[in-house]
């Protein structure tokens, strides 16, 4: 059962979705049962992951239990990173314009193009011969 300090959130990807529960703490953050650290390795996808609670100024006050699937591991963190800013902004709505400038609301719908039938990839077209 969730009280009602919990924010629930949801952020997608690509095909990745990422589920949080944020919750009043000392800046845990767990990622399908591993430490952040742990599931996101270099420190260029933690500094991605920290963006909107740095933005926030709020970095080490909330507690994040994490859940993502789906995706590979730039999508994943791309639906948590947008997880996080909404789950802050439904705590602070004064957020917005903070995060809409730094493109943090922004659900980007980039996926991958199908394969053409008859052909070798999405956009790639066999070699044409003029005689």
């Amino acid at each position: 059962m969730s009280d009602s300090s919990t924010i629930n959130s949801v952020g997608r990807r690509k095909t990745a979705v990422a589920r949080i529960q944020m919750k009043p703490g000392d800046g845990k953050i767990t990622v399908n049962q591993k430490p952040m650290e742990e599931y996101f390795p270099t420190l260029a996808l933690q500094n991605n992951l920290l963006h909107p609670l740095q933005l926030a100024n709020q970095p080490k006050s909330w507690d994040l239990n994490v859940t993502t699937n789906g995706g590979g591991i730039t999508g994943q963190i791309g639906a948590v990173r947008l997880a996080i800013a909404r789950a802050l902004l439904k705590n602070d709505p004064e957020l917005r314009d903070a995060f809409r400038s730094e493109g943090l609301l922004t659900r980007d719908s980039r996926k991958k193009e199908r394969k053409k039938a008859g052909q070798p990839g999405a956009r790639k077209r066999f070699q044409f011969s003029k005689r």
